[in-house]
């Protein structure tokens, strides 16, 4: 196996690598002055199984023709099998029209990807399992709850309680208690289509005095997440944190967050951030493996 870490994700793919004690081939890029680029393999991958990880968070149009530059060399190159790691799959969270007239952008990459010639695709916590039933060849979907959880009980955080901000993401939530085993819950937002704004609804919890991690897949703004510890702060919850996969942490985010009473914020490195705490590299390598 042939691993080549991608420019938006040069650590992770060489942990990874590591972990699968695989033999890695370096990408050179090479920019022009219009703002063009090429890429180029420093190695051979004719015959061999290769794969290509490479995030596609901001910037997400870069990241993402960068990957399918790489997936289509590595298969134009003799690839025998080219897989496709991507721990962040931008567009995912349009996989659906939810207004008329929209682009479906997540069915469009998805076609994109797969125009490239994969064998299969992997990423991890994507917003919306329905866009994987677009993809014709297999894939997984890989949840780094149980990893960031773990964390939190490596730092004394045992019998924390585990908070969604949102249905959507309690299945997160639940599997961080069954490793930290403090109870878990979820609350409910309204987010409006037009201009984004979101409403969390007051919701009482048994929080008094113990410690809360709110675990979420993305963190964009941090609207939602700020919301939501200053509520658990209000209801007397000793220590708050937040975990999320993807920390994307747009424009004050952080600071929004820990102005809000949040002790930290712990991500994973999915993608490139001053929180990813939390690496993907034993998940993947994993699942890699099998």
């Amino acid at each position: 196996m042939i691993v080549v870490p991608g420019p938006a994700s040069q650590s992770l793919g060489n942990k990874i690598a590591e972990k699968l004690n695989a033999q890695i081939v370096p990408v050179n890029r090479k920019a022009f002055p219009d703002g063009e680029y090429s890429l180029r393999f420093e190695g051979d991958v004719a015959g061999e199984e290769v794969v290509v990880v490479q995030t596609t968070g901001p910037p997400q149009d870069t990241n993402l023709m960068q990957l399918l530059l790489m997936l289509d060399a590595a298969k134009d190159l003799g690839a025998k099998k080219v897989t496709a790691v991507v721990p962040y799959l931008a567009f995912a969270r349009q996989d659906k029209r939810f207004l008329g007239g929209e682009a479906v952008s997540a069915e469009t990459v998805v076609k994109l990807i797969e125009a490239c010639g994969v064998y299969s695709f992997v990423t991890v916590n994507i917003h919306s399992e329905n866009t994987l039933k677009k993809f014709n060849v297999p894939t997984a979907n890989l949840s780094a709850s149980t990893l960031l959880a773990k964390h939190f009980k490596g730092q004394g955080l045992n019998e924390a309680f585990s908070l969604s901000p949102d249905k959507g993401a309690v299945g997160l939530a639940e599997e961080a208690d069954r490793v930290l085993g403090g109870g878990c819950g979820w609350l409910r937002k309204e987010r409006d289509r037009y201009t984004g704004e979101i409403q969390v609804e007051e919701k009482s919890l048994n929080v008094k005095g113990r410690d809360v991690i709110v675990f979420d897949d993305i963190i964009s703004t941090g609207g939602t997440i700020a919301k939501a510890i200053k509520m658990l702060k209000s209801q007397g919850a000793r220590r708050v944190y937040a975990a999320c996969v993807h920390p994307l942490l747009i424009g004050e985010a952080k600071t929004k967050i820990l102005e809000s009473g949040a002790e930290e914020i712990v991500g994973t490195d999915s993608i490139s951030s001053t929180v990813r705490t939390v690496s993907l590299a034993p998940l993947i390598a994993a699942a890699l493996a099998r």
